[in-house]
């Protein structure tokens, strides 16, 4: 007798509660192992994954990258022990290898990093995972015209972060509608009940105001969940959520299920041996074995034919002075004309960062974030992991609001491109509120990022293509002031070395210099000549990697004694840089650099008014040479 589609629908479903029941034992051994991780944050989400990664989801279950897969984020990273369990009961490595869960030798983290490959993006912070799975599903909807389906599975508590709701309100301006988040509402965050508990309406309700389809389940339902999953599908023009009322702990017992203080927790002695023994006889020998449900079609990753090459700059010394921001924004368009990988992110600032000119150039590759620098950070990940090269601009201080998102794209070696504008005091009357004065602290501090500081156009032109052809994350910072062109269009910049702008062979200081200060040491330059004073002056250019080898033998050549002047505080810039690169050396190094709170007025008197100016370095090294 032929099975009728009740009996298939009944086999999925105990095939799908074995898979969930499962992925339970897995992670509870992996943790119990380990002695330390979150195996009851994984239990409430298990029938969750199983109903995605079993039954939902179109991926090649030993092709993490396959270009053709449905992408899942975990946003809750702290649940990681599932993920590996779920990839590993897909059959992508053997699940013994999950007892090597949060060892020095394994790649199996306490939480996700793109180490491994089916992770796009370091999740752990939480509320990023949302702006991240945004960014893929923009990159499938909009740029490739690709029907992947994008999954984030987030937890309760971090929708109390307000990039959740920086993502949310933009997936639906956008109508992500290939884009599905899940929560896991268990009720229960790390120290206290979460805010809304199990108020799924108020979840409901909050959603739908920000233009999301939103589907009320309980997330141990298997056949609730698939329900909502095809719904989810089947929902057009904007994003769906699936809000799945849960238990923390689901499954592992009376005293830790829906129980307070059982967070990261792994379980010990009698309570792991009750719980597994309980688990393992839910199990069923029975159920048939699954097939994955694979992509309809067979896509080959996007491969370059050449790498391209980026169009020169055209200015020349003696041109009308060009502030570094527009010649970024003009440079980003040229490059972005010959490089279909770039796009473009904006935080609302786009006639002041020029990266309106990349959107007059590439409308359907620019990306309008409003002003929502997390999500504008966050979305960047998503598309650097989908191998787009995102440029993502907006002043300098206001980049310091995704500091989190920053450090997170630091620890996935994402390759995202910051701009950072309207830098140091010499933005003028704007005020502190405006001017970037710790960025270089900020984005130095991160070892696998590319520093950047172009003085005038030409520069900030060849470095804009200098950091799109880099692997890996990096920074260009760029002042607002425009400043006189200082190099040809021939002139060679390389990441990693500066430029020797002034010396002899009787040079008493090294100055060092970068952005709107090297002006000022050049100008100090001409000043100290009518002296008889001879100082080398150095454009630093690369902060990070710094050129130690033309440091360390200019400093020498100058008697060890070296002045850095800076438009930024003293802690972190370019003085704590070529300290630090001088560090081994018999030299003395002088900080010039903001050291308090700045006013508003007008970009010369403040320059002067914070000891940065001209004048203050003449004074500085007529008495370094005392």
């Amino acid at each position: 007798m032929a099975a009728t589609n009740q009996d298939v629908l009944q086999t999925s479903i105990e095939l799908l509660q074995n898979k969930a029941t499962r992925l339970r034992i897995d992670s509870v051994r992996s943790t119990s192992a380990a002695g330390s991780g979150h195996p009851t944050s994984c239990a409430s989400a298990a029938e969750i994954m199983s109903v995605l990664f079993f039954s939902v989801m179109r991926y090649e279950p030993k092709d993490p990258k396959n270009p053709a897969n449905d992408i899942f984020v975990m946003s809750k990273g702290h649940a990681a022990p599932i993920l590996y369990a779920a990839w590993a009961e897909a059959g992508l490595f053997p699940v013994e290898k999950l007892l090597t869960l949060r060892k020095l030798d394994s790649d199996l983290e306490g939480h996700p990093t793109p180490r491994l490959p089916f992770v796009d993006v370091a999740t752990g912070s939480l509320g990023q995972g949302l702006s991240a799975g945004l960014g893929i599903a923009l990159n499938y909807k909009e740029l490739e015209k690709q029907d992947n389906r994008v999954y984030v599975l987030m937890g309760d508590g971090e929708t109390a972060e307000g990039s959740v709701w920086e993502a949310a309100e933009l997936a639906s301006f956008r109508k992500a509608d290939n884009l599905c988040a899940t929560v896991d509402i268990n009720r229960l965050g790390q120290s206290d009940p979460t805010m809304l508990q199990h108020d799924l309406d108020t979840y409901k309700r909050r959603f739908e105001a920000f233009g999301w389809h939103a589907i009320e389940v309980d997330g141990h339902d298997i056949p609730a969940l698939l329900s909502a999953y095809t719904e989810a599908e089947n929902t057009k023009g904007r994003p769906t959520v699936v809000l799945a009322r849960t238990h923390k702990g689901k499954g592992l017992g009376p005293t830790i299920e829906d129980q307070p203080n059982q967070h990261g927790k792994a379980l010990e002695g009698e309570v792991e041996k009750e719980a597994l023994a309980h688990l393992e006889k839910q199990l069923r020998n029975d159920v048939p074995e699954w097939r994955p449900n694979l992509p309809t079609t067979r896509r080959n990753p996007q491969k370059l034919a050449a790498e391209p090459s980026y169009p020169a700059p055209s200015y020349k010394p003696g041109d009308k002075p060009v502030a570094t921001r527009k010649a970024f924004g003009q440079a980003l368009a040229a490059i972005g004309k010959v490089d279909l990988r770039i796009v473009a992110l904006d935080g609302d600032v786009k006639n002041s960062t020029h990266t309106e000119d990349f959107m007059k150039v590439a409308p359907e590759r620019f990306f309008e974030g409003y002003i929502a620098e997390q999500n504008m950070v966050g979305m960047a990940t998503g598309f650097a992991a989908r191998g787009k090269i995102p440029f993502a601009a907006s002043f300098a201080c206001f980049l310091s609001r995704a500091a989190d998102q920053i450090r997170m794209a630091a620890i996935s070696d994402s390759n995202i491109k910051l701009a950072g504008t309207h830098v140091g005091v010499s933005i003028g009357e704007d005020g502190p509120s405006q001017m970037g004065l710790e960025d270089l602290a900020q984005m130095t501090a991160e070892p696998n990022f590319t520093v950047l500081y172009p003085s005038d156009a030409t520069s900030a032109w060849v470095a804009t293509g200098l950091i799109a052809k880099v692997n890996g994350p990096a920074y260009l910072r760029l002042g607002r002031p425009n400043n006189a062109i200082l190099y040809s269009s021939t002139e060679n910049f390389e990441i990693g070395k500066c430029k020797v702008l002034k010396q002899s062979d009787r040079d008493q200081v090294l100055l060092v210099a970068g952005g709107v200060t090297l002006f000022e040491a050049l100008a100090a330059y001409e000043e100290l000549q009518k002296s008889g004073i001879n100082v080398r002056i150095i454009d630093l250019f690369s902060v990070q990697p710094i050129d130690r080898a033309t440091l360390s033998a200019s400093a020498k050549a100058c008697g060890g004694k070296v002045i850095t002047v800076e438009d930024h505080y003293a802690h972190g810039g370019i003085g704590d840089a070529v300290l630090s690169a001088l560090s081994t050396e018999r030299v003395t190094v002088y900080k010039m650099a903001v050291r308090e709170i700045a006013h508003s007025g007008k970009p010369d008197e403040l320059l002067d008014r914070y000891g940065i100016s001209r004048r203050h370095i003449v004074e500085k090294v007529k008495e370094v040479i005392r």
